[in-house]
């Protein structure tokens, strides 16, 4: 059995932001052999996603998440950059933790999935991703 965790610090800067982990995931993986990588981000306003990248998916689902959640003043949750309150709403319905199978050491994602990191709070420009291991 072997077990390995790690935390990554990724930027994200003051605009929403779909951040691609792909290669961070997949190297963290690398030599590991067979098993589960769990990929979490440990923060009230952030999700993890699995889609296609750099093929206009990002934009459309930032674009999807202002349609559902917009940035105004309807949120109870008041403090921060207007409309924060929709950015804790955000891991409701984009879930902070994914889970992908690992083979020979690989994250076994299909042709066009990526691992992404989902931020729409834009108060906060640095995040904490952890990864884990179990094999």
């Amino acid at each position: 059995m072997m077990f390995a965790t790690e935390v990554v610090r990724v930027r994200t800067g003051s605009q929403e932001r779909v951040l691609d982990l792909t290669r961070t995931v997949s190297d963290f993986c690398y030599d590991k052999g067979d098993g589960l990588v769990s990929v979490f981000v440990p923060h009230a306003t952030a999700g993890l996603a699995i889609i296609e990248v750099g093929a206009g998916s990002d934009d459309d689902l930032l674009a999807s998440i202002d349609d559902l959640l917009p940035a105004d003043d309807r949120w109870r949750h008041s403090h921060g950059s207007p409309g924060h309150g929709r950015d804790h709403v955000l891991p409701a319905y984009i879930s902070p933790s994914v889970t992908i199978p690992v083979v020979e050491g690989r994250p076994t994602l299909g042709t066009w999935q990526s691992i992404v990191l989902v931020d729409t709070n834009r108060d906060n420009p640095e995040r904490q991703i952890r990864l884990t291991f179990v094999g």
